[in-house]
């Protein structure tokens, strides 16, 4: 998992009044919340935290906070970012701080390998589910689940209870729930011998 550094400075003053302050003078207002801490007002810059969650692993990136007093060096991962509706630029942000040593839940997106045999005898592919709820340590959190589709034929679906999940993850969906699978039609002579 991708690790970055984030420069934030931490504020007294919170309210709409101070975030649209905050905004004018391009920064973002946020907030770092935890168990057994209090919540702590925020601000960082834009690129610094368009720089922080770049890359595949995208808002899963563990970012280690520099300044911002108590918490320097501490370790959060984004829980949201709130977008303006129009222009999508980042309106506030929320970083969840996570303990090494205690397991998170989070969202990781699938990535399918290969081109399913089933599509190549004219099925079309059904990705139903593009990200997985997971359970492991913050160190452990990959970038993605990969899924090997190649073998896949029409009429088929591979199920979470199927994935191989990387060591020390474990994945909290239904185990019965289809991620990917080929449609497509019985063939012709299974049809006309019916």
């Amino acid at each position: 998992m991708q690790q970055t550094q984030m420069k934030i400075e931490t504020r007294t003053s919170t309210g709409k009044g101070i975030s649209r302050r905050l905004r004018a003078a391009g920064r973002i207002p946020g907030i770092v919340y935890g168990r057994g801490m209090e919540p702590v007002a925020i601000s960082l810059e834009p690129k610094a935290l368009n720089t922080a969650i770049a890359g595949e692993g995208g808002l899963n990136n563990l970012i280690t906070l520099e300044g911002g007093g108590d918490l320097d060096k501490v370790v959060v991962i984004v829980a949201e970012i709130q977008r303006d509706v129009l222009k999508r630029t980042p309106e506030h942000v929320d970083l969840h701080r996570v303990n090494m040593a205690e397991k998170v839940r989070i969202t990781v997106p699938v990535s399918l390998v290969g081109t399913a045999a089933g599509v190549k005898e004219g099925g079309l592919l059904d990705f139903a589910h593009h990200s997985l709820h997971i359970e492991c340590l913050p160190a452990q959190i990959p970038e993605h689940i990969e899924i090997n589709i190649a073998d896949l034929k029409i009429g088929h679906a591979i199920h979470v209870n199927e994935i191989s999940f990387p060591a020390g993850v474990k994945c909290v969906d239904n185990p019965k729930t289809p991620v990917v699978g080929v449609l497509g039609k019985v063939k012709e002579e299974a049809a006309a011998a019916a």
